[in-house]
């Protein structure tokens, strides 16, 4: 869930003592007449907030064909409303001195910017402009398609591991939309229309299908009044169709070979499992940890330390995902090193974590990396705003202040018991990247 830092034990202990992150007792929550929801949380350590509008659209709502769409969206945002030229939003955020961005995902559409307080109400104006007005032109159409097209080819097709987790993703997943890659696939992304991206934006943008996320140096009742004054004349939508694919049991592991012009050979495990709405979700965290969290970590002290056959090593799990999610381990491997037998190696130091209960020196190490890690993620506005919108698409954002509860109740028994469910090899999928030396057609 968290990228984990390592941390002296009285630095820990001073963090633990006084650092105060975001969590929902502080968060103030307004809803609009059409369905818009308001997070509100002030911070007054620094001038300056972060303002986030958050669609309940991803590359999970998309059908089959018509992948990309989404993220085609996200691009296409940027260029013009009838009172916003091309392009001129991001212009208008810098000349005011803030930051700008957006980002699509599998569960969501997400656009930001950081500013001044007193040039806040510049982007609250701008965003809601184009929740409703947004053009997405047909003069921009055909050339943003070939800009996603390039970003897909040096992001996917030119990068061997994102290749393999793209390939091993279409087989993990038969029937849920988790399977596609967010960005879409080369064909479907050809074969999208205008009117595609029209349709997909009159259903799901609209205020009922969004929150807005606010951290900063604010006053909760001026920047409501600023929300307010925005966005509230925006008419309700449609509600947009639930998606409702459960994925079936995994009955048998699955594997994947991918012959591509790399360095070095990789490997991936891919195991299905719960997301945060289980109980285990913590344990589970914390395993990734004990297993992959720094240089003495299991796998990384044996296989890359002790027996140099991996050159990194990392194991990975997120729940705040809207569907069940997984949990991965993933390796490259050292030059001359046949894949065979570093996931062999890896399999031994996975059964051994089945097998026997770890030390509570590992489990206490690995609870203090993740407490420490959730505290430095909370120590800029913008961190607190994204862990509040990530928890409020997945689960609610209520469900924040359970989580380190939740890490610090954690037993080596349930590490072993979560290990033991979950690191199932008729639950898994397997992919393995081949290097080769002719270039991809």
């Amino acid at each position: 869930m968290l990228r984990r830092l390592a941390l002296p034990f009285v630095l820990f202990a001073f963090l633990n003592a006084f650092a105060k992150p975001a969590n929902a007792t502080n968060v103030r929550e307004f809803v609009l007449d059409n369905g818009l929801k308001i997070l509100l949380l002030e911070n007054h350590k620094s001038p300056a907030v972060t303002f986030q509008v958050w669609y309940r659209v991803g590359a999970r709502n998309e059908r089959d064909g018509k992948s990309g769409l989404a993220h085609f969206l996200e691009h296409m945002m940027f260029k013009g409303t009838p009172t916003t030229k091309p392009e001129e939003y991001s212009r208008i955020i810098a000349k005011n001195g803030g930051r700008s961005n957006a980002f699509t995902s599998s569960d969501v559409t997400v656009y930001f910017a950081t500013m001044s307080r007193d040039k806040i109400g510049v982007e609250i104006e701008l965003e809601a402009d184009r929740m409703t007005n947004a053009l997405l032109g047909d003069t921009y159409f055909e050339p943003e398609k070939k800009v996603i097209q390039e970003e897909r080819r040096l992001r996917t097709d030119d990068n061997p591991s994102s290749a393999l987790s793209e390939v091993a993703g279409a087989v993990a997943y038969t029937v849920h939309p988790y399977r596609r890659p967010v960005i879409g696939w080369m064909d479907d992304i050809q074969n999208l229309s205008r009117q595609d991206l029209v349709d997909f934006y009159k259903l799901y943008y609209a205020p009922n299908n969004a929150y807005v996320v606010v951290t900063g140096d604010f006053s909760t009742e001026e920047i409501l009044a600023k929300i307010k004054s925005a966005f509230e004349k925006i008419p309700r939508g449609a509600e947009p169709p639930k998606v409702r694919v459960e994925e079936p049991p995994q009955r048998g592991e699955r594997r994947v070979i991918l012959k591509k012009e790399a360095e070095l050979p990789f490997i991936l495990m891919y195991y299905h499992a719960p997301n945060l709405k289980s109980p285990d979700n913590y344990a589970l965290d914390l395993l990734s940890v004990v297993l992959a969290g720094g240089r003495s970590s299991r796998l990384y002290h044996e296989l890359v330390y002790q027996k140099r056959i991996a050159r990194n090593i990392d194991a990975d799990y997120s729940g705040v995902s809207i569907d069940p999610t997984g949990f991965s381990v993933t390796a490259q491997l050292m030059p001359g090193k046949e894949p065979a037998k570093v996931e062999r190696e890896i399999d031994a130091l996975l059964e051994k974590i089945k097998s026997e209960l770890i030390s509570e020196r590992e489990l206490q190490k690995a609870k203090n990396q993740i407490e420490s890690s959730y505290i430095y993620a909370q120590d800029s506005i913008f961190g607190q705003a994204m862990k509040i919108g990530y928890y409020e698409a997945a689960a609610g954002w209520r469900m924040m202040d359970a989580y380190l509860d939740g890490i610090r109740r954690v037993t080596r028994e349930d590490i072993r018991r979560v290990a033991r469910q979950y690191l199932d090899r008729d639950r898994r999928t397997v992919g393995v990247l081949i290097p080769t030396k002719e270039k991809s057609q």
